[in-house]
């Protein structure tokens, strides 16, 4: 008797943070889960973090704004799990300049990883899903993307792509199969978050409804959600898990 093979995940950016609670989550879920991020080190600990736990994994380093790095990325999670079921785009950078003082470098990488970083990724898996009828991709966007962030222009210029890319590309392919939708958090207590100034954080914290920021593992469940059959009918829709920061 053939055992079924598990459903794959690929999750960019899973090293930490975020995109380590979704590695986690989806491999509780039980897919198996290619874990990626800039660093081997950090992917390496959390593919082994997840099967210690039981569940299936494995690792590999690249940056998802370059073509050959995606290619890879794309190669590995086949060759390791076969045709990818779920892509989850996570990668993401965080910097903070007032616009005036922003760098056209610093725009420029922002839009790399975040933006082409989400193109690339869902050009690579996108055929096979076509081809099969099935499949789901949720893109980490950003409720800045929604109302814009101080000291955050190019970050939040970017997660409002993310958010356009993700209803355009629902209406091209939602009736051949596949599901795009992305996922808003507000600030989330991660690395990310952390790296940005005290008084930002400061300040935020004291606009949200809620009173606090996320935790990786709140956001991790929105994600699961999309990526299940419960989600059946949300196309092109952005979920906000983001403490009452944007209510739609």
């Amino acid at each position: 008797m053939m055992v079924p093979q598990k459903r794959s995940a690929i999750v960019t950016g899973a090293g930490s943070g975020i995109g380590r609670a979704i590695a986690h989550k989806l491999a509780a879920e039980g897919y198996a889960v290619m874990v990626n991020d800039l660093s081997l080190v950090r992917a390496d600990a959390v593919a082994g973090e997840i099967q210690a736990a039981g569940g299936t994994a494995a690792a590999i380093a690249g940056d998802v704004s370059s073509e050959d790095d995606v290619a890879a990325i794309h190669a590995a999670a086949v060759t390791a799990h076969g045709e990818t079921h779920l892509l989850v785009n996570n990668a993401g950078i965080a910097h903070q300049a007032l616009f005036e003082n922003l760098e056209v470098k610093d725009f420029d990488r922002m839009f790399a990883v975040h933006v082409r970083g989400t193109f690339l990724m869902t050009k690579a898996v996108l055929p096979a899903m076509l081809d099969r009828g099935e499949g789901v991709v949720v893109n980490v966007a950003s409720q800045l993307g929604q109302i814009g962030g101080v000291e955050l222009v190019h970050y939040s210029s970017a997660k409002a792509a993310i958010i356009g890319l993700t209803k355009a590309l629902a209406r091209e392919v939602s009736k051949r199969g596949v599901r795009v939708n992305a996922v808003a958090p507000g600030p989330i207590n991660t690395p990310l978050v952390m790296a940005l100034s005290d008084d930002w954080r400061a300040a935020k914290k004291a606009e949200l409804p809620l009173g606090r920021f996320g935790e990786p593992e709140e956001v991790a469940e929105t994600v699961a959600f999309l990526a299940s059959p419960a989600a059946s009918l949300f196309v092109g829709q952005t979920l906000g898990p983001n403490s009452g920061d944007v209510m739609l």
